[in-house]
């Protein structure tokens, strides 16, 4: 198996990831040893995932075009130089640090596009540097975040739970 890039976690096969209506190509990737202990697979945005939680309760927000759940959560692991890609949610994002390198999470406006200026948070454990362990980006706005030197791991809780049918991924 042979690298691709600077990233030691691809490899050259290339799969399809069929989620309603994302469907992504990515390289075949061999997991960070975080993602491997935890058991994630590539998300189409990049990066690693995996769903830990789905609430039971369904409800049909306004502004959506069929029920969701309440609220759902996923680990999600960047590996040093992995970012994920621009994309945008219809629900609330809670992004929470869990360990490791500290995250850059762009926001990027509620236009087609993200803002050639967006605003950056800082995710880690150094508060005093300006890092917060927390962060929330509102539906409708634009993300993308980056990895630092080594594995970051967060939880993100989607509020109203995450479905495939309210996830846009920029198109380049």
């Amino acid at each position: 198996m042979s690298g691709t890039g600077n990233n030691p976690h691809t490899i050259d096969h290339n799969i399809s990831l069929n989620h309603g209506n994302v469907i992504e190509t990515h390289p075949t990737r061999i997991p960070p040893p975080l993602a491997a202990s935890l058991n994630l697979m590539p998300h189409p945005e990049g990066g690693w995932f995996r769903q830990t939680w789905v609430a039971p309760q369904k409800f049909h927000p306004e502004g959506y075009p069929a029920l969701r759940a309440a609220a759902s959560a996923i680990y999600f692991v960047l590996a040093p130089g992995e970012v994920s890609m621009w994309h945008k949610l219809r629900s609330d994002e809670l992004w929470i640090w869990q360990r490791g390198s500290p995250l850059q999470l762009f926001l990027g406006d509620r236009n087609e596009r993200p803002s050639i200026s967006p605003t950056l948070i800082r995710l880690g454990p150094s508060f005093e540097a300006g890092e917060v362990p927390q962060a929330i980006v509102p539906g409708g706005v634009w993300q993308m975040a980056s990895a630092g030197n080594g594995e970051t791991l967060v939880s993100c809780i989607v509020v109203p739970g995450f479905d495939y049918d309210d996830f846009r991924v920029l198109d380049h």
